[in-house]
């Protein structure tokens, strides 16, 4: 097993005032060529955003955007004609491609957003701009990591133009859940979002990141209660 760690304090930071952002990979005012993705993984973003704030209108282009609240309301709209409002316990992908705009707001006005953007570089350039949300809470499954995203639209959660798939777990103290690849070529990035676990000889807390490559499966256990966020990916 090949690893690669990111430790949460490692990362890019930004603070604007109403915007409190962590950087694992670099990205916009943040900068370093030795930490530029993992794989066709591009960006992962820890935002925060300050009741009644957000960012304008903005465009995008051949990326997969996939958004992830975990406190709060985040309302979405964009040059689709989208008007919606992601929750937390919900996901949501935008598929770039030719070309869309849009707009990200906390529409509340006692309670921050805290939400992760993750973009995937596509398998597939200038494809039709698509939309998706759906509920993942719902998706849980005890014991095991659970599916949120895949290449396939008829999977549970959402589906992206890539070989990739996302799973979450849920852990107690002690438990142990295996990953299985779907892709055996495929790397995976782990993400603590709470608590601490370890995977290998490596322990990771709370927004930890680490790379793994050249394994069939692996297992992670949890010291703590704790979730935690698997993305595999193609290394190109």
């Amino acid at each position: 097993m090949k690893t690669t760690l990111h430790k949460s304090e490692s990362r890019g930071y930004k603070d604007i005032g109403w915007l409190k952002s962590k950087h694992t990979f670099s990205f916009s005012d943040y900068y370093n060529p030795e930490r530029m993705n993992f794989g066709v993984l591009r960006v992962i973003n820890d935002d925060f955003v300050e009741p009644g704030m957000g960012f304008g209108t903005h465009p995008h282009n051949n990326m997969e955007i996939i958004s992830i609240p975990l406190e709060g309301d985040l309302e979405h709209k964009d040059s689709m004609g989208n008007v919606k409002t992601i929750k937390e316990g919900e996901i949501q992908v935008m598929s770039a491609g030719t070309g869309i705009t849009h707009s990200e707001y906390n529409p509340n006005l006692d309670k921050a957003v805290k939400f992760f953007q993750i973009w995937v570089i596509p398998n597939e350039q200038g494809v039709e701009p698509r939309y998706d949300q759906q509920p993942i809470a719902n998706l849980a499954q005890e014991g095991k990591f659970y599916p949120i995203l895949s290449p396939n639209a008829n999977e549970a959660g959402v589906w992206i133009h890539q070989n990739a798939w996302f799973h979450m777990g849920d852990f107690n103290a002690d438990q142990t859940f295996n990953y299985s690849l779907k892709d055996k070529k495929n790397g995976v990035y782990a993400l603590v979002i709470e608590g601490s676990v370890k995977i290998g000889d490596q322990v990771l807390n709370k927004r930890d990141g680490l790379g793994i490559e050249n394994v069939e499966q692996f297992d992670v256990t949890a010291s703590e209660d704790a979730k935690v966020l698997l993305m595999e990916v193609p290394m190109f």
